[in-house]
């Protein structure tokens, strides 16, 4: 027996040394999950073969944030301007839309005065008409859309895609998210949750004005000082000193890791350095676009009011696409017009509609679109009826995406609403299967591409999705 009172202030009672020795068994277990996960985590940012052969190779998700109003852009109802003013069963009155609704292209589906540049695009959509989802909330609404879960903190769908993928580009993130969010969801719109943060996306700002990308223009072509941009450039040390500094750090971090039991942020944060380390030299060539010819600016409507902002936006997802990013999400809102529907409806479309509209036609041309998938939608859709006749409410329980090129029918409408416009009840496609969808598009059965926390297999689409096959071409 060990006499603690006379034993030295370093000696270890018998009481902590059974203590430790118990815990070391778990010690043990976490030391091998982190080895394990330090491998996968590694492994998976090379690229990877999918499950089987994919249709698409990336994605372009447009994010309109805020719930675009479905019934006045790509739902056509015409028993809605027939029953307009007249009571719904929800309370207030049935509310026809302010625009007309045309069909266009071969397919001859119907697209509202809004969008008459993506009117001349409309072969490509294939617009599905009975999306739904679960919460009529914005934060919940979204969190759900990008991670298939709006209760707890999940991997986003950009993050899955890359762990399955990995990167063609190691200059350059697999996943890059421009212009997401700050509220509803915030990054975990863009998380890796639990998956290693090698996998999270990239967060790029567009600012509206295009300041701040005329400033990297400048900046590539030496007009300006470096300083200015402290996340693209190191002004202050040369690159021999930067490869210098990372190497002593990684060689501590490498140190500490080696003496930690258990320590999994580590590894993230070494890979994260050697990107941001060369993504010095690529950012700047890639954001600097002198180099397109002004048909092509005119193309996405750079230079012109209003759809500066977002055309700089889309080039740049090209740009980025070229270079082999899985995943990127371009985000654009508010779209949540309660009041005042008219005119802002009108303007966010004119904001977006030509550089959408040139982004199909440039990754067309480049024969792009054809391995590209691009997807357009928000966190819901709104009410076919109103209070006051000038704007509209949240509506989970019907609404319209679309998506285009990368393996998926042009001209093509799938699934409907009533009458209204209220309720999805044909070719429903809920948000796990709209996410099976494009998991199964990218070579991946979603039942499969899963990672194990918590002491169970999860994967994107919970424990739903039925893939749509009849959307593929």
């Amino acid at each position: 027996m060990i006499n603690t009172t006379d034993a030295a202030p370093s000696s270890i009672s018998r009481r902590h040394a059974l203590r430790s020795m118990s815990a070391g068994f778990g010690y043990l277990a976490f030391s091998a999950l982190a080895a394990e996960q330090s491998v996968a985590g590694e492994s998976s940012l090379k690229s990877r073969a999918p499950h089987f052969a994919p249709r698409a190779k990336r994605v372009i998700f447009l994010c309109m944030r805020g719930g675009p109003s479905h019934v006045d852009t790509f739902d056509y109802k015409p028993r809605l301007a027939a029953d307009h003013g007249r009571p719904s069963n929800y309370g207030t009155p049935w509310c026809q839309s302010s625009f007309r609704f045309q069909q266009h292209g071969d397919s001859g589906l119907w697209l509202s005065q809004l969008y008459p540049n993506l009117a001349k695009q409309v072969d490509n959509l294939c617009l599905l008409n009975g999306m739904h989802c679960d919460q009529p909330s914005h934060a919940q609404a979204m969190m759900q859309l990008h991670t298939g879960n709006f209760q707890q903190v999940r991997p986003s769908m950009g993050a899955w895609a890359l762990y399955g993928l990995g990167t063609e580009n190691q200059n350059l993130p697999g996943f890059i998210s421009i212009n997401p969010p700050s509220s509803v969801g915030g990054a975990q719109n863009f998380g890796s949750a639990f998956l290693p943060a090698a996998f999270q996306g990239t967060k790029f700002t567009v600012t509206d004005t295009s300041a701040r990308n005329r400033r990297i223009d400048r900046m590539r072509r030496g007009e300006v000082n470096p300083h200015g941009i402290n996340n693209a450039v190191n002004g202050r040390l040369s690159k021999s000193d930067q490869r210098a500094q990372l190497d002593l750090l990684a060689k501590l971090n490498r140190e500490k890791l080696a003496r930690d039991v258990f320590n999994p942020v580590i590894d993230g944060a070494l890979e994260n350095y050697e990107l941001a380390f060369r993504m010095q030299d690529a950012v700047p060539a890639i954001m600097n676009i002198t180099d397109e010819t002004q048909e092509t600016l005119d193309l996405y409507g750079i230079g012109e009011d209003p759809t500066d902002g977002f055309g700089r936006q889309c080039l740049l997802a090209r740009r980025f696409a070229e270079e082999g990013v899985r995943f990127i999400e371009l985000g654009h809102g508010s779209w949540d017009q309660h009041s005042n529907l008219q005119t802002a409806l009108s303007e966010n479309c004119a904001e977006t509609d030509k550089p959408i509209a040139g982004l199909i036609a440039d990754l067309l041309r480049r024969d792009l679109l054809k391995d590209t998938l691009i997807l357009w939608g928000g966190e819901f859709g709104r009410t076919p009826y109103s209070p006051d006749g000038k704007g509209r409410d949240h509506n989970h329980k019907g609404f319209t995406m679309w998506m285009a090129g990368g393996g998926i029918k042009g001209g093509f409408q799938y699934g409907s609403t009533d009458d209204h416009g209220y309720e999805a009840i044909a070719g429903k496609m809920h948000i796990h299967d709209w996410h099976a969808t494009i998991l199964h598009l990218l070579g991946f059965d979603h039942e499969r591409l899963t990672y194990r926390y918590a002491g169970r297999e999860m994967r994107l689409t919970e424990t739903a999705g039925t893939v749509a096959h009849a959307i593929l071409s």
